[in-house]
């Protein structure tokens, strides 16, 4: 069977989503606790392969995971999603940086074993829940780290001319308006990752559930998630300092400018009270 997770958007409204996705026959499911907050789980009525019922969970940071969807149920729910969104992704994007993992039902406790999710086929339906939903919180930070991975890269590739033209003495077109712009994009990217997720510390609602935090705390790791956070900070206080040495050269030149412009000026003055002067001797 297969996991499948998208970023679609910056944020879902989820309350309208609910009701949307119910509207269609759609089923939520509602024994999370109640500290599982901004999350949404919908169950699925015919499932892709036997052996598990099809569960969708949608997390209000703007991604989606599929636990044992159909393709085409799977296709119907994201045109649904659309209307649901709040800064929409660009759609190859979304489906481009996809995150897939198999799963399987088996004896024993719950793992991630060599890329492969094995969950424990004595669970409960609720207890089956929660590990899926460990699971598929990992995934969401995965595909949202990849969506601003690309982000960034698009970024750099914007700005990849600057140091060569300065290298070679060359004039840079930009205006101080477009590097303030680019800095601000960059502390947007650096907040998103490092103020406004989960990137950095382990969710509050593991604290008390150690077999939970062990499954999500595992799935990071396989995903890479510690050493992608740490490349893009990287990357980011690159870029940083790159846009603040753009900024500096552009006040300087202003400021070089306005020194000329008053020079000027002052030249302008004493050349009329030298006319002044000359007319009164004459």
């Amino acid at each position: 069977m297969h996991c499948t997770a998208f970023a679609t958007a910056d944020e879902y409204h989820l309350g309208n989503l609910s009701q949307d996705l119910a509207s269609h026959g759609y089923v939520e499911v509602t024994s999370l606790p109640r500290d599982a907050a901004n999350i949404l789980v919908m169950g699925v009525e015919n499932s892709a392969k036997e052996g598990d019922p099809g569960t969708i969970f949608f997390f209000r940071e703007g991604a989606a995971v599929f636990w044992n969807v159909k393709d085409k149920t799977m296709k119907h729910v994201m045109q649904v999603l659309e209307k649901h969104e709040i800064q929409p992704y660009e759609i190859a994007l979304v489906h481009w940086e996809n995150e897939e993992l198999n799963y399987i039902k088996t004896e024993g406790q719950s793992k991630l074993h060599r890329g492969e999710i094995r969950l424990n086929s004595e669970l409960d339906l609720d207890d089956a829940i929660l590990e899926k939903f460990a699971f598929s919180n990992a995934l969401c930070l995965s595909v949202k780290l990849a969506i601003w991975e690309a982000s960034l890269d698009k970024f750099v590739e914007s700005i990849q001319s600057i140091p060569e033209a300065l290298k070679a003495g060359k004039k840079v077109k930009l205006s101080h308006e477009e590097v303030m712009q680019k800095m601000g994009e960059l502390f947007a990217l650096r907040h998103r990752i490092n103020l406004s997720s989960d990137f950095l510390i382990t969710p509050d609602f593991y604290w008390d559930r150690e077999n939970l935090e062990e499954l999500y705390d595992k799935t990071c790791q396989f995903l890479s998630i510690a050493r992608r956070v740490k490349v893009m900070n990287e990357k980011l206080q690159h870029c940083m300092e790159l846009t603040d040495l753009m900024r500096n050269h552009l006040t300087e030149k202003r400021a070089l400018r306005l020194e000329w412009m008053i020079v000027i000026l002052i030249t302008i003055e004493v050349m009329f009270e030298l006319g002044r002067v000359f007319f009164l001797i004459k």
